[in-house]
């Protein structure tokens, strides 16, 4: 996962919406750490479970958001996650709980268990 991320690093831009979904371990983070790797980000990567928002000062830089611990969509609104997108490049784990609320990704990315490994499944759609 970490090699993909950091395949998917060069292409990045301030203002690119990512989705990245999968079960609990597939991965998600791991690929985040790769992308931020790649950007030259050498500092820890951990999951925002609990902070839900990560900012690195990375070129391009990177907002990690992890949405897993989001009930309800009105909850993603205190994020002010439209704000991070004028400057960002947002990576949003558990991209369901935004309820429709950021429109459509500029990639999603998902993730799966499979009997040798993981299954990854990248889709460009706008």
């Amino acid at each position: 996962m970490e090699d993909l991320g950091g395949n998917l690093a060069g292409d990045l831009k301030a203002g690119d919406l990512v989705f990245l979904s999968g079960p609990l371990g597939a991965g998600k983070t791991t690929l985040v750490r790769g992308v931020l790797r790649a950007l030259g980000h050498t500092g820890p990567v951990r999951s925002p479970t609990f902070s839900l928002v990560h900012l690195f000062a990375t070129e391009p830089p990177v907002c990690h958001v992890d949405l897993y611990r989001i009930e309800a969509g009105h909850e993603v609104e205190d994020l002010g996650l439209e704000d991070y997108l004028e400057t960002h490049a947002v990576l949003i784990e558990w991209p369901e709980r935004l309820e429709g609320r950021l429109g459509e990704p500029d990639l999603r990315v998902e993730i799966d268990f499979a009997p040798d490994g993981r299954e990854v499944k990248i889709s460009t759609l706008k």
